[in-house]
């Protein structure tokens, strides 16, 4: 069981080669607040003084402090293998391999460590300070020696220390791997400990948390700590042990820890003696060591698990890195090989890494097809923008200064062509569409399927550059392709269609009905026989009719008409035709009704034809014209630009940190492979 501790002591030296966190080592963390004694109880815990003092802060950074048991039957090789002659000796991580055999060097070290990370201000840092003692007077203890809580900012402090504190401390504690040693002063009350309060935020229950009271002869005259020692005060499930703290008198006059401990011992027999052997340094150190070997072995399988996990992590990690370019033609060639591949198996939805958020690909482009240009093109009214006015005027127009016997079919061609020109905007927008998505392919291809192109942003960028001018040059063409192809549906209104002939026969049956129509209105309107005056009989079918009836009109019917008319020219005066109003609504007559409806069934039916060719032939001309051009000429147009020896250097040139970001990831897969076997060595000496 002795043996767990050490196990742990190599498992952090593994990954302090690191400098990494991100296993949550078992260990024993110190709190309580400033001056409560929580610096003497480790150096008690150690038999030497190696920690700085004085007034206010004084631990302004973490101390992982790990004690080194040395049995003094191998005492002698462990001091040659580190160069020294000495009883006890230690070692910090940021100064390497040197030995120091002066404990007072110990503590000037880390005062100098401390201002030179956290300044002289009094301020704080959570970057830790790492040492290690070896002694054969320590039992094999990971302790972590923390800031002390404070309220107050003092001098140069930050008006947020109290915070900055906590929030380190919890960092530390809320490790469900730490033993919480809550450190509290016994002339101080026990209930509104800062230390206990702190620990039970993140261990409520009480499991992982041992209680310190010290300075138990300072406490007032009359009274005791029995009941604190007992536990009947603040109950905690890992014990409450008291110990005695050298005053700052005996740090003054060099009394010896061994001494003080020797003095608490008999302070202990003499106020406490039913409780003398169950408080004290040495039961403190024994009580820990005990703690920390079970609460080690508790963790153990899960701390193995951790480390499985993060090792098959960083060995994919490490791969997706790739290995450092020897054979550059061979490495650039393949690399545009591979994402013109992926480019293409995007489109087809054969890509290796499909996404599964939205739609991507060759998907998205079906659906640009199918879904958003299908149904834009379907919500186009056949007769949008086309007024009745409008269409008898079109009719009107085309009949030119003569009467139309029939609906001439100028005025058909001139509105359908109207109409089809609306298809050609959202056309374009649907190559528009396409086109972006190719674009975002690029970006796909680059996140997903070929990762190693991030190893080379240059290379990444000028593939990204080739493509992206590939799709360019392609827009315009099939940009006019489409324009084209609508351009072809308004160059021939094709009357003799198949799909057109219901249409056709539709107007032909009118055109005859208007024909018997005026067949049976001849005779009311031939003339009739001559008169005795010789004149023709004044008939209202014809216009001296019509002119001779406005003439025999009342006068006052012709005074209401001169009235509404514009009034005669005076000689000498132009006369404006113009000036007579044109009605702009009007009820139609019976022809003028049919005759639209008429063409705007022709103009209907017409339109769904052209709509149903553009909804088929403009996706082919953009899978034709874009899509499959760029497929096929992707990867020669990437070798043709990029292929180059006197681009391969610049191309194949890594970032900047990507080989700092390589050999982390072999440290880090080293450290991990490395306490993989350190675990094991458990199951060798069957403490498993």
């Amino acid at each position: 069981m002795e043996a767990l501790i050490p196990v742990i002591n190599k498992l952090q030296d593994v990954f302090n080669t690191v400098g990494a966190d991100i296993i949550q080592l078992p260990q024993i963390a110190v709190v309580g607040t400033q001056s409560s004694g929580k610096s003497s109880v480790l150096e008690s815990l150690v038999g030497r003084d190696l920690l700085p003092r004085g007034t206010g802060i004084v631990t302004r950074r973490p101390l992982i402090l790990q004690l080194v048991h040395v049995d003094p039957e191998h005492r002698r090789k462990t001091s040659q293998e580190n160069g020294v002659e000495n009883e006890e000796w230690g070692k910090f991580l940021h100064t390497k391999n040197k030995v120091y055999t002066d404990f007072d060097e110990i503590r000037q070290e880390i005062e100098m460590e401390t201002e030179r990370i956290s300044g002289t201000n009094k301020g704080i840092s959570d970057e830790p300070i790492h040492l290690k003692i070896f002694s054969s007077h320590v039992v094999n203890l990971t302790l972590v020696d923390l800031p002390g809580i404070t309220k107050v900012p003092v001098g140069d402090q930050p008006k947020d220390i109290e915070i900055q504190i906590r929030d380190l401390i919890l960092k530390y504690i809320s490790n469900p791997n730490c033993i919480i040693l809550a450190v509290t002063a016994a002339n101080t009350d026990m209930a509104t400990s800062e230390a206990l309060k702190v620990a039970r935020e993140v261990d409520p229950d009480g499991r992982r948390t041992l209680a310190v009271v010290t300075k138990l002869d300072l406490m007032d005259a009359g009274t005791d700590a029995m009941d604190v020692l007992m536990g009947r005060v603040i109950p905690v499930k890992l014990g409450l042990i008291g110990v005695v703290n050298r005053s700052q008198l005996d740090i003054n006059t060099k009394k010896t820890v061994a001494d003080a401990i020797r003095d608490e011992h008999n302070f202990l027999q003499k106020r406490y003696p039913s409780l003398a052997n169950r408080n004290g340094t040495k039961y403190l150190a024994k009580t820990l060591n005990r703690l920390l070997m079970h609460h080690i072995r508790d963790c153990l399988p899960e701390l193995k698990t951790r480390i499985n996990v993060l090792a098959a992590q960083y060995q994919s990690l490490l791969s997706s890195y790739g290995e450092p370019v020897e054979d550059q033609s061979a490495t650039l060639l393949q690399l545009i090989t591979k994402f013109a591949a992926e480019y293409c198996n995007t489109i087809e939805g054969t890509a290796k890494y499909i996404e599964t958020a939205e739609l991507c690909g060759g998907a998205r482009i079906c659906y640009i097809f199918h879904e958003t240009f299908g149904r834009t093109l379907e919500s186009v009214d056949p007769l949008g923008g086309l007024t009745t006015i409008d269409v008898l005027t079109a009719i009107r127009n085309a009949t030119g200064p003569r009467p139309a016997l029939f609906v001439p079919e100028v005025s058909f061609e001139l509105l359908v062509k109207r109409q089809i020109k609306r298809l050609e905007e959202p056309s374009l927008r649907c190559v528009e569409l396409v086109h972006e998505e190719m674009q975002r392919i690029i970006q796909h291809c680059s996140n997903y399927s070929t990762q190693e192109l991030l190893r080379f942003p240059k290379l990444h960028e000028a593939i990204v550059e080739v493509v992206t001018s590939l799709l360019r040059k392609r827009l315009p063409i099939t940009n006019d392709m489409v324009h084209n192809l609508v351009a072809i549906e308004l160059a021939y209104i094709n009357t003799k269609h198949p799909d057109f002939a219901d249409a056709c026969g539709l107007m032909n049956n009118n055109i005859e009905e208007q024909r018997r129509n005026r067949m049976r209105e001849l005779p009311s309107t031939a003339p009739r026989e001559k008169g005795a005056g010789g004149e023709p009989e004044a008939s209202t079918g014809t216009w001296r009719g019509m002119l001779k009836k406005g003439e025999e009109g009342p006068a006052e019917e012709k005074a209401k008409a001169q009235g509404s008319l514009p009034a005669s020219p005076q000689k000498g005066h132009a006369v404006n035709l113009l000036d007579v109003p044109v009605p702009v609504a009007r009820k139609l007559s019976a022809r003028e009704q049919r005759d639209c409806e008429v063409i705007e069934r022709l103009i209907k039916s017409y339109f769904l034809i052209v709509r149903k060719n553009i909804q088929d032939s403009v996706p082919k001309a953009v899978m034709h014209f874009l899509v499959n051009h760029v497929k096929d000429n992707l990867q020669s147009e990437l070798v043709g630009q990029l292929y180059k020896s006197g681009l391969l250097d610049d191309l194949l040139k890594e970032s900047e940190d990507m080989a700092q970001r390589r050999k982390e990831a072999a440290d880090m897969l080293k450290a991990l492979q490395k306490a993989s076997h350190v675990i094991a060595e458990i199951r060798e000496i069957h403490l498993w």
